[in-house]
């Protein structure tokens, strides 16, 4: 017969499970190359000559800004955790990082379908709609009057963070976490959850990193799979 007294241990163990563990973490980026990433920038189409606004410089992966694009994951993935660290590398400016990401240049002729994690100095933690929906509590506080709300053009598009604050000064390193399982989606930047999301219109996809006009700096860029996702 099953004693009461073992299920706190029964409960910390399924949970354990469902964070992650024994599950392996495999490393995005090498330090050496941008293997296992392709980028999409719509004005080297024009212009073949233009440089890539990604590179690999000391170790770490480096988004110039300019031209503007997005470095993407050749793979998809669902149900993982996500973990990097930015800085801005000059100015502090625009930049995001993209979960769920599917069809290519599906708004403006430039983002992808999936919804940006924003990188924003100062607005870091927003989520921005980009051809797909998510729901997040106190949604018309946040978003604003419903009959606006959209997923593409001048629809109110993006949703605040739950708490400013949480970014580094400018030169330090700030870390994010993003755990995707199903159709949610959970923040953290520097320990501090910063937005929580659900019924997400999307669960799987590839994962990008923007070049919107600010140089920024990437490192330690990894994935673990939760609760048997690839």
């Amino acid at each position: 017969m099953f004693k009461k007294q073992f299920l706190p241990v029964l409960l910390a163990a399924l949970l354990f499970c469902q964070s992650g563990f024994g599950q392996k973490t495999i490393s995005l980026f090498n330090g050496k190359d941008l293997k296992g990433w392709h980028a999409d920038v719509p004005e080297m189409d024009k212009n073949p000559d233009l440089k890539s606004p990604f590179l690999v410089r000391n170790g770490l992966l480096v988004s110039m800004g300019t031209p503007g694009g997005h470095l993407i994951t050749d793979k998809q993935y669902e149900n993982f955790r996500l973990t990097f660290q930015y800085r801005f590398a000059g100015k502090p400016g625009n930049c995001g990082v993209l979960v769920f990401a599917s069809t290519p240049r599906a708004l403006y002729d430039m983002f992808p379908k999936s919804i940006e994690v924003q990188m924003m100095h100062e607005n870091a933690g927003d989520f921005w709609c980009i051809q797909e929906d998510i729901t997040v509590p106190d949604m018309e506080k946040r978003r604003g009057p419903k009959e606006k709300w959209g997923v593409n053009g001048d629809k109110l598009r993006r949703i605040p963070n739950l708490t400013d604050g949480t970014e580094k000064p400018l030169g330090e390193w700030n870390t994010y976490r993003i755990e995707c399982i199903k159709n949610t989606i959970r923040v953290w930047l520097n320990g501090v959850m910063v937005n929580y999301g659900y019924n997400c219109t999307a669960s799987k996809g590839q994962i990008a990193l923007q070049a919107e006009g600010s140089e920024v700096e990437f490192k330690d860029i990894a994935l673990t799979p939760i609760g048997g996702g690839r």
